[in-house]
Order: structure tokens, then C-alpha cells, then sequence
């Protein structure tokens, strides 16, 4: 008879131990002890991908550092966060992303390249992706000089949320982007507009249309603004819907990723069907002199 596998696992982290249930990651069981990860492309809502290695950690006895939001936790495992390996590691990953791409409009980023001092400045001939932003709608916009290849918007698009696949990765090295299929513009491909990919992104390379004006006119005013939850009016459901507001105005619309009916996703009335709200200001028509 085969033996029964162990239904709780202890391992060490940092120097602490920790007891978790079998099939825990490395980053859950981290997070339960207060130690937080660095992550960009995980997501609570998403299945992990491994594509930024951001969250590696040193488990010793392995030649390689292991990706902490997919690696399950392994019965006597010591584990280590932040040692040196792992620090310059996670240095050299920010370097790279802040050299190619526009990370201004990440905060999570910014703290994590103060945090592990790293410095872009030492790369002189950086690679910028061409004809970066595009606006197709009114609705959101792509801008694909911040954008870091980290899967959330593929992942949100197929099976882990809307199963619409109106997205993919195409292109190789540096000329690797997000595209629709044979980069069929956005209204029409098979994207329904749910904009579970904008709710995803790190960087704001996804990005409400509302923000994106807002920004550019330099009226982008942060303490100014303020979130208040309230529950979508659209149909029975019962989404909660995180508004967020600038002088009273909505510029865009989240849902909690911990949410037990939207796990963060949302459908297009949701996320966008909140004009009614505000409508446009239209001018009055002139009226007809000619009579």
C-alpha cells in the first residue's frame, strides 16, 4: 500500500518555522507568516505564470532560485526571502524593466526599486517599444511602453476569467507585445470589452480612457480622489464595484479581487456602463431662424 501523503507540511522561512496544509506556495505560506514576497505577475485571481521572477526566494539544497507564487512548500524546506542572491537578483530584474519600459505610474514598482536600489541609469542604450500607446475606444487604452509582459491581461482574457482569448502574446525578443490576432485592431477582434484585462495590470499599460485624459491634461490630482463600493445596477448578481472618483467624478471602475461572486472580474456594463452617471456635455442645437 502506498503511503498517505502528509496533509501538513512544516518548513522553515527565514528562520521561522511554519506549518501549512500540502499544496501551499511558498509565497501563500510566506504571506501567512507575515513575509511579504515581492510579485508582479501574480495575481490572487490568476493562475501563476513564473514570468517575471520577481518573487524567487533561495530554498537551499536547490542549484537554482525558485519562483515563490507557483512552487509548492516541500515538508523541511528552509527557505530565505531576502538574501543577498535573491536581493541582487530582484535588483537586475527592475533594472532591466525600468530600462526598457515607463514604470512612473506604478507605485508598487517605484518602492521596489528604492527598496533594492536599483539603477537603471547604468544601461546607456535602453530598447523602446515604437508607437507605443493606442487609442482605439473611448473606453481604455493601450500603451505598450509600460507594458512588461507579465501574462495578466493574456491570463484574464482566456480561461481564468472571460474564456473570450481575444489577446495573446506575438513576436519574438524585443519585439514581444500583447496583441489581438494578426493585430486585428481592438473593436474588431473578439474582445467583448469586459476590461478584465485593464482591472489586472500593474503598470497602467492597460488603461481607463477616463485616466488616460486626465493625466495628460496634468489634472491628475491623487488627494483629490477617494474609492467608494457600491453594488452594480445593471442585473441581479449582486457585483460590488470599487468607483473611483476625482471631484465627484468617476475615472474608473474595479471590483475586489477577494470578492466571492466577481473574484475581481467584471462584465462591460460594470466596468465601463457608469455614463449614465455623468453623461457628456452636449451644446444646446441652435435654434432654427430660418422660419
Amino acid at each position: 500500500m502506498s503511503e498517505l501523503q502528509p496533509t501538513e507540511i512544516a518548513i522553515s522561512i527565514n528562520g521561522t518555522t511554519v506549518s501549512v496544509d500540502a499544496g501551499t506556495t511558498i509565497l501563500e505560506a510566506a504571506r501567512s507568516a507575515g513575509v511579504e514576497i515581492p510579485t508582479l505577475c501574480w495575481a490572487s485571481n490568476l493562475t501563476p505564470v513564473n514570468a517575471c521572477r520577481l518573487c524567487v526566494v533561495e530554498m537551499e539544497g536547490s542549484r537554482n532560485l525558485v519562483p515563490a507564487c507557483s512552487r509548492e512548500c516541500e515538508q523541511g524546506s528552509i527557505i530565505h526571502t531576502e538574501s543577498e542572491r535573491v536581493a541582487l537578483n530582484r535588483k537586475m530584474i527592475l533594472e532591466f524593466l525600468d530600462t526598457t519600459n515607463d514604470l512612473s505610474e506604478s507605485t508598487e514598482l517605484q518602492e521596489f526599486i528604492v527598496r533594492y536600489e536599483a539603477d537603471s541609469s547604468r544601461y546607456t542604450e535602453p530598447s523602446q517599444m515604437k508607437d507605443a500607446t493606442k487609442i482605439e475606444d473611448d473606453l481604455f487604452v493601450r500603451a505598450y511602453d509600460r507594458c512588461v509582459l507579465c501574462y495578466k491581461c493574456v491570463e484574464a482574457c482566456g480561461d481564468d476569467a472571460q474564456f473570450t482569448f481575444a489577446i495573446s502574446m506575438a513576436g519574438r525578443g524585443f519585439d514581444t507585445r500583447v496583441s489581438t490576432e494578426f493585430d486585428t485592431p481592438l473593436p474588431e477582434s473578439a474582445c467583448v470589452y469586459c476590461g478584465n484585462c485593464v482591472g489586472v495590470c500593474p503598470t497602467n499599460a492597460l488603461q481607463f480612457k477616463k485616466e488616460f485624459d486626465l493625466r495628460q491634461a496634468a489634472q491628475w490630482e491623487p488627494e483629490r480622489q477617494k474609492t467608494t463600493e457600491t453594488i452594480c445596477s445593471y442585473c441581479g448578481v449582486g457585483c460590488t464595484l470599487e468607483l473611483h472618483t476625482q471631484d465627484n467624478e468617476i475615472y474608473k471602475v474595479t471590483s475586489p479581487a477577494d470578492h466571492s461572486v466577481t473574484a475581481g472580474h467584471l462584465c462591460v456594463k460594470g466596468r465601463f456602463g457608469w455614463q449614465y452617471v455623468q453623461p457628456p456635455t452636449r451644446r444646446p442645437s441652435s435654434p432654427d431662424m430660418s422660419s
